[in-house]
């Protein structure tokens, strides 16, 4: 390590995120964003459990005939799963080691495509084998719109991570990117949160009718 980096590393705070007036705004701005989407999900859940019995006839499938628990157990853990390597970014963030962190956040980004893909897998297969699509029904509208709703924040989640990643790449890190990658971790755990609420409210409850 050259002495130059050396004295950096002396010198980086415990807390890089939160050295800034810049980068403590951030927190109060993404908490204010955190309470809408809070609110928004919320909304979206509640209308999924007042729809999702709701099909035009008994031929149509309801949520026990559609289910395959298996695939969205391991969804769930690929999801988990980047939780954790994204606390592993941050840690090395907080350690002022730029490059493992960016390899932690790349693993994390190829986790979050590895769902996307199983995602529209199981979407794919809901339409082609059982018709059970966005217009079929209202719980197929209900079900889509939540489900769908939380994948198209995941992929915002990626580009976010991914943006961030490749804008830095050549700067390295310091006080001020240091705010930009905590936040996208927290955004994150937020979306992982959201999936366990997802996987229990709409598969598990879903699957015990």
């Amino acid at each position: 390590m050259h002495a130059e980096e050396k004295m950096t590393l002396e010198k980086w705070p415990a807390s890089p995120e939160k050295q800034t007036l810049e980068g403590k705004n951030k927190f109060v701005g993404f908490w204010l964003f955190l309470g809408g989407e809070t609110v928004l999900f919320a909304s979206l859940f509640a209308t999924y459990l007042a729809l999702k019995d709701s099909v035009p006839n008994s031929d149509m499938p309801l949520a026990k005939d559609l289910f395959e628990i298996p695939l969205v157990f391991t969804m769930t853990m690929i999801l988990l799963t980047s939780s954790l390597t994204s606390v592993y970014a941050m840690y090395h963030m907080k350690n002022f080691n730029f490059k493992k962190m960016q390899i932690w956040l790349v693993i994390t980004v190829m986790l979050g495509l590895s769902f996307l893909g199983l995602e529209i897998y199981e979407f794919n297969h809901y339409v082609h084998e059982f018709g059970h699509t966005f217009k079929s029904s209202a719980f197929g509208s209900a079900f889509y719109t939540l489900v769908g709703f939380h994948g198209a924040h995941v992929a915002f989640g990626l580009a976010w991570i991914l943006a961030l990643v490749i804008r830095n790449s050549k700067r390295g890190l310091n006080l001020y990117n240091a705010p930009k990658f905590y936040v996208a971790s927290l955004y994150w755990h937020f979306i992982d949160v959201v999936w366990v609420f997802i996987f229990t409210v709409v598969y598990l409850m879903g699957m015990v009718g």
